[in-house]
């Protein structure tokens, strides 16, 4: 009997699971990618982007590609889903599957915070970094912000590396001196869920570079005219150019299909990446996975990946009697660039009581070139 595996979104657990399934299923079943982009970006590759180091086409494969592999790809956007039935509907289509993997990520929701989207430009988007780009060629001197516009974001060194890779790019073109360079976070400090020494140790590479550091600054609305920042905390900052991080939300459809809790992203076992609803899984951004320490798992792209090699074959193991299952252990890490070739890197598990136990290693030439090394393997690899 031919059964069909749906994923849907071709981002970094998407393209993951859809691989493995393939790699693991066999050939009589079908797997079936769902995305409605063209194109896929490498996200971790968009901070060098932006400071020049990288093109759009060394970043991103066109996801057709993706079909090489005997995989179906379905373009469309997902605009209504039914869990318990295991449908989806896309475009004009109704798609069913015996499993579904829900890989669609977090939306951005610049739009929630008043004044946010005029007056600055987006730090994770294809087209943010490379309006970036051009904004730092062209500016000269002045105050250059960084922010972040909630405190819970995907990636939560990406900010602080584009902090600490502009003023780099800064300084090499000898215009470090006449900009003054702030950083306005939403959380208490950088990475808190890997820890306070982590955290600590994140904070010292930002403010060695003579970055101002401002915790706890929730962002309450922007004034684009008058280049003014106003807080929940009564503080207010002004600039000349603004970088942000934007809020984050869950899709609508998934959101409409009672897929998420209160938290608005989908809860799923920690372990099996399992939902409420019999075969359906979600991996990545979009799921909330609770810690003893009291936060969520953060949202990347080495827990999506390694999300979605345990859902892949543990559908495989299921559908075909083969192997035993696995559990996914909260393991994972993250390099942080801080200019000069180099970068530091975080590693550890996340899933450690009471605290995650995690180490950071100093920024390095070795730490760097691993990054180079893997964004190398995503993009030949995969694609």
């Amino acid at each position: 009997m031919s059964r069909t595996a749906l994923v849907l979104g071709a981002g970094l657990g998407g393209m993951v699971a859809a691989q493995a399934l393939r790699r693991l299923l066999p050939r009589g079943d079908r797997v079936v990618l769902v995305e409605r982009e063209e194109r896929h970006v490498f996200p971790p590759s968009l901070l060098w982007l932006m400071v020049g180091g990288r093109s759009t086409e060394a970043i991103s494969r066109p996801v057709e590609h993706a079909t090489r592999a005997g995989i179906e790809l379905v373009r469309g956007e997902v605009t209504a889903m039914d869990p318990a039935a295991r449908t989806v509907r896309v475009g004009q289509q109704t798609l069913r599957g015996d499993a579904i993997v829900v890989a669609l990520g977090a939306e951005y929701a610049p739009q929630a915070i008043p004044g946010l989207a005029d007056a600055g430009l987006c730090i994770y988007t294809l087209a943010g970094a490379t309006a970036i780009r051009g904004a730092l060629e062209r500016f000269e001197s002045g105050r250059l912000t960084v922010l972040t516009a909630a405190p819970a974001y995907k990636c939560p060194a990406a900010p602080y590396e584009a902090a600490l890779l502009i003023e780099d790019f800064l300084r090499k073109r000898g215009r470090r001196d006449m900009v003054t360079m702030d950083f306005y976070a939403a959380e208490p400090g950088p990475m808190m869920v890997a820890g306070p020494t982590v955290s600590a140790g994140v904070r010292a590479m930002v403010e060695a570079q003579g970055i101002g550091y401002h915790p706890e600054h929730q962002v309450k609305s922007i004034n684009p005219g008058a280049r003014r920042i106003d807080f929940a905390n009564g503080a207010s900052a002004d600039f000349d150019l603004l970088l942000y991080v934007p809020p984050h939300r869950a899709p609508a459809a998934v959101a409409d299909a009672g897929l998420t809790n209160e938290s608005g992203w989908v809860p799923v076992d920690r372990h099996t990446l399992a939902t409420k609803y019999p075969g359906v899984f979600a991996v990545g951004d979009i799921t909330v996975i609770p810690l003893k320490m009291g936060r969520p798992l953060p949202k990347a792209g080495v827990f999506a990946h390694g999300q979605a090699e345990v859902v892949a074959h543990n559908i495989a193991c299921q559908w075909t009697g083969k192997g035993d299952p696995r559990r996914f252990e909260g393991e994972g890490m993250c390099f942080i660039e801080a200019g000069s070739g180099r970068a530091g890197m975080g590693r550890g598990n996340f899933y450690a009581e009471p605290l995650p136990d995690v180490r950071l290693h100093q920024p390095s030439l070795l730490w760097h070139g691993a990054k180079v090394l893997y964004e190398k393997y995503w993009l030949f690899t995969k694609f």
